[in-house]
């Protein structure tokens, strides 16, 4: 029997990986890897099968109990299998599935943490998730359900937090806006939708509740956190002195690119 590490890709950038992530992905026989793990990350397994198990919303994707089932053939055939998630491997990564899977499977296994998302966002922002004073909890959430799984009380926790990240949920954002006005929170609430987070190709909506829920869905190719929240006020205005470039104008909302030059 070989081993499985779940090994975070974080949130896209590859030297955001960890070191340990470096080095397994580099020791790896076969590497089952997400849609949107980036092509420099994937180039540290230089020895290793690559094989795309991937899930994009409205696309076609693999069912869940074929990588349990893959990664578990892959173990006693591989000495090193490196499942390789966006993010982290146990913030909405279907880790616990896999890990159950290969519990019952007596094969050894080994997670190895990644940055998520809510954190890449935010230090791309500038702006702490938990300002003193301001923001004394968080609440990370996602409205999305599988097929048959019980309706998401996301609502409820998304509500009441001071600051609240949204995964999953870029292309329902103007419903969501909608629905935690309806909920209580004021139309002036602040929200930023932060897409490609670390990348060359990252990009920042900034805008509040209110004129989110009157926007078309937001236009968006990568992947996206909402984030939501009175620590997010000062988004619109220097980004704690980081420079940004304004690529587009769209109503009350918006949308700058991060000028990435000499990083």
């Amino acid at each position: 029997m070989g081993k499985v590490w779940l090994v975070g890709a974080g949130p896209g950038a590859a030297d955001l990986l960890t070191l340990r992530a470096a080095r397994v992905i580099a020791s790896a026989d076969i590497v089952f890897h997400d849609a949107l793990v980036q092509p420099d990350v994937l180039a540290l397994a230089s020895r290793a099968r690559l094989v795309d198990v991937g899930k994009r919303d409205g696309r076609h994707s693999t069912e869940q109990r074929f990588i349990n089932r893959a990664i578990v053939e892959a173990a006693r055939t591989h000495a090193v299998v490196v499942r390789l998630k966006g993010g982290d491997p146990m913030v909405f990564g279907r880790a616990q599935e896999e890990l159950g899977a290969l519990a019952a499977a007596g094969i050894e296994t080994e997670v190895v943490p990644g940055i998520t998302s809510a954190l890449a966002a935010s230090a791309s922002l500038g702006i702490s998730l938990t300002r003193r004073g301001t923001a004394r909890h968080v609440a990370f959430v996602t409205p999305r359900t599988g097929a048959g799984e019980d309706a998401s009380e996301w609502l409820a926790s998304a509500a009441s937090a001071d600051t609240v990240a949204l995964y999953m949920a870029s292309r329902q954002a103007p419903a969501i806006a909608a629905a935690l006005v309806a909920a209580g929170r004021s139309p002036s609430t602040p929200a930023c939708v932060v897409e490609n987070a670390t990348l060359a190709s990252e990009r920042i909506v900034a805008t509040t509740l209110g004129a989110l829920a009157r926007q078309a869905p937001l236009a968006l190719d990568g992947p996206a956190v909402l984030l939501v929240g009175e620590v997010f006020r000062e988004a619109s205005s220097s980004r704690a002195g980081l420079p940004w470039t304004p690529v587009a104008q769209s109503g009350s909302i918006a949308s700058e690119r991060r000028n990435v030059t000499g990083r």
